[in-house]
């Protein structure tokens, strides 16, 4: 597997969104809304680094069933707290297509929000088929199929503490367990 960000890249990344998000919001409250599973890995390590007071939810958006293709998209906001009238950081792993990140974000401002903002780990590049873009980006990246860092392939893969662009020996070679 080809490494594309190491650890150390990663956590000035980090810092770097840390930064953007306390000269946005100041001291201001902040509710991060984490789309799960794949954004768990950078809602630790970011809420770490902010000193505002931070509420955390959780919502599950998934259109990756078995492969490397998206699919339908299938949003569970049953765990959601309430974010009427608050500042909401929506927060995923990877803007690809952009239609998780447009159709969550459509969920959320049902629930009248004050503001919406949206950052993502990684935008991957040439990928987007909608108009939208994040707020924040962590990195921009080519157009591979890559795990680590919360980011899956068949729920696997998401504890590396890099990323990796998983390429055709690598899914020759995987075993799902």
């Amino acid at each position: 597997m080809k490494i594309l960000l190491n650890e150390a890249e990663i956590g000035l990344g980090i810092d770097r969104l840390a930064g953007q998000l306390k000269a946005h919001y100041h001291d201001q409250p902040l509710t991060i809304v984490s789309i799960m599973t794949g954004s768990l890995v950078m809602l630790a390590d970011l809420i770490r680094r902010l000193e505002m007071p931070v509420r955390i939810s959780l919502i599950q958006a998934s259109s990756y069933r078995g492969g490397t293709k998206s699919g339908e998209l299938i949003i569970q906001d049953h765990m959601m707290l309430d974010i009427k009238d608050r500042d909401v950081l929506l927060i995923d792993d990877i803007f690809d297509t952009g239609k998780t990140l447009v159709q969550v974000t459509k969920r959320l401002k049902e629930m009248g929000p004050k503001s919406i903002k949206t950052a993502v780990f990684l935008n991957k590049l040439g990928q987007s088929t909608v108009t939208a873009v994040p707020d924040f980006v962590v990195f921009e990246i080519p157009n591979e199929f890559v795990v680590g860092y919360g980011l899956d392939y068949e729920d696997l893969y998401r504890n590396l503490p890099y990323v990796g662009v998983l390429e055709e020996s690598d899914l020759k070679n995987h075993v799902a367990t």
